[in-house]
């Protein structure tokens, strides 16, 4: 299942974000490193008290888990960014310019 890859990916990836290893995190999350690192390969189907304990342990928001963005091309990236500001809503558009500007700031 693909879904349960990305999860995984992007645990590790906010694990590494953290500067946690993966015994340090399975012990904030009160699991074991070897179902951590299943979970992290994708071939573990976590349960979702055990998701709100990662994302706890990681004190991140649950919905940030399931952000699987990190995972795109730059082209993609850049697909998604015309996408978002396509159109003649001229609001929207100066919408993403100023969340733009406050994050590269």
């Amino acid at each position: 299942m693909q879904e349960k890859r990305l999860l995984g990916l992007r645990i590790k990836e906010l694990r590494k974000n953290k500067g946690l290893s993966q015994e340090e995190l399975a012990e904030k999350a009160a699991t074991s490193p070897n179902y951590l690192s299943r979970m992290e390969r994708g071939t573990e189907n976590p349960t979702l008290a055990m998701l709100i304990k990662i994302s706890r342990a990681l004190d991140v928001d649950m919905w940030e888990l399931f952000e699987f963005g990190h995972g795109e091309s730059m082209r993609e990236l850049k697909e998604s960014l015309v996408k978002l500001v396509k159109g003649p809503d001229e609001e929207r558009i100066r919408l993403a310019v100023k969340i733009l500007r406050a994050v590269l700031r």
